[in-house]
């Protein structure tokens, strides 16, 4: 069962300048915020991508050569600086829709730019939506899982503990979600520059050892590998690009943190620490090939220094799992409020912050992905194989909006739109080919999950659509059933009826069943739609819209951002200022309850249509998501076939 308002319409409106919401704090507590939060899951790649690309490069079972250490730290240094500074931080930064960043984020913008004719932009946004959700379950699998084999380094022993301590670790981090993220956070960026600290400083002997790896600064040696490895260079390119995994974090956490501070963590802490680490790992294989089974952590002296190595590892994983995962909250608010998803429960778990919240269903299913995920891997290593297509292809998706955006909203001319995107999509592409030769190895993971949201986002997108066209048909126009109840008025009672609907142009089906079985009519009636901008946030002043269509009936417009979570009664307080006398105590809200029915043809495959019937069935009740008193609604059932 859904309601009559189960999908706002989307609709675009003028910019806010939201972007400068984020200057009350100071400048350095949103930098450090910053590096704990955006910085965790690209921060914590160390641990595996040098070891991976590296292996990858050197075959199944010969030792790495000075060429293929070399030549491997190059593309990841340029890597770094290609697709991580030059195409998120210099660029991508810059496309920001109020301020907020994401992917999204980025397909409202792209669709506010070409008006109308945005079908594929959605397509481009579901794709890259769903793809995010398979990057939200590895991401925890892997790191977690990689900090912990850090056990092995110190004692062999620990080995049989590595995967359960892990499950415990996770379970417990999906367990205190509900809690929220305030009081963890402000830990995160102390200890995350803690992490970048310790890989810069454990790199500097290693390389004063073996200075010719600062030879690998040198591109001439990643074009090189790349010429004369054939398919193991191309294969090592797919392990290449998990250094550069979590990327997309940049810009998807743009709206907590701001420009500026986001660029300066990168530019003057983070990359400069990846960057040593790397060169570090490189010289210790330069001077002992053998020690690639495990080049991050024999970069620290065996004992106790080892294992505060790996405990500081572990709390930084965790880190990187919880942006990832509240990445994903945000996403999913996101996905509901664009139409994209059926309603959920979202909790607020701040006061302070809109931003921090928490979906119980999302967390569960997280948590059941990330524990089957490591349960069957059960190593890093193989992990790895299955991360990476999400991201790549995320990636690509998003540098295809961004030439839309770079073409129609920065008004640049196609050819030059497309010069500066260009060489970055043609990369992103070469990457997610390489990652590509990956499925069988596990790869198919990511694909699959990507599959499934991308299915469920379309079912829930189409039949909105067809149940909305199919509505309108039968309903009966507001204008003509105003003009006759002006003209010939049941009873009256006392007090205001709001009727909620998605289509302010046709009589809500609550008040049409209302006539019909009551034969009475308030003394004054609100028809009330809700929408859905293609901003994050509306200022306050432009949220309410009144229309007044006779004596006793008016229209009331809502709208509310992408990133907002609508509340009826505080939004309609507004209108008091417009000349509305609202009392939420003398008034009663209807909403009409539909219980829907597979038609025989409904524009959808009959499984597509059940899926769509299931998804609405397991939508979260109108009543609590727009926060309207339950006390104060009444609902009217109506059955519907689709």
């Amino acid at each position: 069962m859904t309601s009559d308002i189960a999908v706002p319409a989307p609709a675009t409106v003028a910019a806010n300048g939201h972007g400068d919401a984020h200057t009350t704090a100071s400048f350095g507590a949103l930098t450090l915020g910053s590096i704990g939060v955006v910085y965790g899951d690209i921060g914590t790649s160390p641990l595996y991508a040098f070891r991976e690309a590296v292996m990858a490069a050197s075959g199944a079972d010969g030792l790495p050569t000075p060429a293929a250490v070399l030549g491997v730290l190059s593309l990841i240094l340029w890597a770094l600086i290609v697709v991580v500074t030059l195409k998120y931080v210099v660029i991508l930064l810059r496309a920001d829709n109020n301020g907020e960043g994401g992917t999204l984020a980025l397909m409202a913008l792209a669709q506010r730019a070409v008006g109308t004719r945005g079908a594929t932009i959605v397509l481009l946004g579901i794709i890259s939506g769903a793809l995010f959700y398979g990057d939200a379950v590895i991401t925890p699998a892997l790191s977690v899982l990689s900090a912990i084999e850090g056990m092995k380094d110190v004692t062999l022993r620990f080995e049989p503990y590595i995967v359960p301590l892990t499950v415990v670790i996770l379970v417990c981090l999906f367990a205190v979600q509900s809690r929220g993220t305030a009081r963890v956070a402000a830990f995160f960026g102390p200890i995350m520059c803690v992490w970048f600290a310790v890989l810069a400083a454990a790199a500097i002997h290693p390389i004063i050892q073996q200075p010719q790896v600062l030879l690998a600064l040198n591109p001439f040696y990643a074009v090189n590998f790349m010429l004369h490895h054939g398919i193991i260079g191309f294969v090592t390119l797919g392990a290449v690009f998990l250094a550069v995994t979590g990327a997309e974090a940049l810009y998807a956490d743009l709206g907590h943190f701001g420009k500026r501070p986001i660029q300066t963590a990168w530019l003057f802490i983070v990359l400069p620490a990846l960057a040593l680490n790397y060169l570090g790992q490189g010289a210790l294989v330069l001077g002992d090939p053998g020690a690639i089974v495990s080049p991050f952590f024999q970069l620290f002296p065996q004992g106790f220094i080892r294992g505060c190595m790996v405990v500081l590892a572990t709390m930084a994983t965790v880190i990187a799992s919880q942006a990832v995962i509240t990445g994903a909250f945000s996403l999913t608010r996101q996905a509901i409020q664009l139409g994209l998803l059926p309603r959920f429960e979202i909790r607020h778990t701040s006061e302070a912050h809109s931003g921090q919240i928490f979906i119980p269903r999302i967390n569960q299913l997280l948590l059941v992905a990330v524990v089957l995920l490591v349960l069957l891997f059960r190593s890093s290593s193989a992990l790895a194989s299955a991360y990476g297509i999400s991201v790549t292809g995320t990636m690509v998706v998003t540098a295809m909006m961004g030439f839309v955006v770079v073409w129609k909203g920065w008004r640049w001319s196609a050819l030059a739109a497309g010069a500066l995107i260009a060489p970055f999509l043609f990369l992103d592409l070469t990457f997610l080919s390489a990652n590509l030769l990956k499925v069988f190895e596990g790869g198919w993971v990511p694909l699959a999950l990507g599959a499934v949201m991308i299915i469920l986002m379309y079912t829930w997108r189409r039949g909105s659509r067809l149940l909305f066209e199919k509505s309108r048909k039968l309903e009966f126009p507001l204008a003509d059933l105003v003009a006759m109840l002006e003209k010939r008025p049941p009873q009256r009672v006392p007090g205001t009826a709001v009727f909620l609907t998605s289509d302010p142009l046709s009589a809500p089906t609550a008040l049409m069943h209302s006539l019909k079985h009551y034969k009475v009519l308030h003394e004054k009636n609100v028809i009330l739609t809700i929408e859905t901008a293609q901003t994050p946030r509306i200022d306050p002043a432009e949220r309410v819209k009144l229309e007044q269509i006779s004596p006793t009936f008016s229209k009331v417009t809502l709208k509310f951002g992408f990133m907002e979570s609508p509340n009826v009664p505080k939004a309609l307080a507004i209108a008091r200022k417009l000349g509305w006398q609202f009392d939420i105590m003398s008034t009663s809200f209807f909403l009409s309850r539909r219980a829907l029915k597979p038609a025989a043809h409904s524009g959808m495959p009959r499984w597509q249509d059940r899926l769509f019937i299931s998804l609405s069935r397991s939508a979260n009740d109108a009543t609590d998501y727009f926060q309207i008193p339950s006390g104060r609604v009444v609902e009217v059932g109506t059955q519907v076939t689709i």
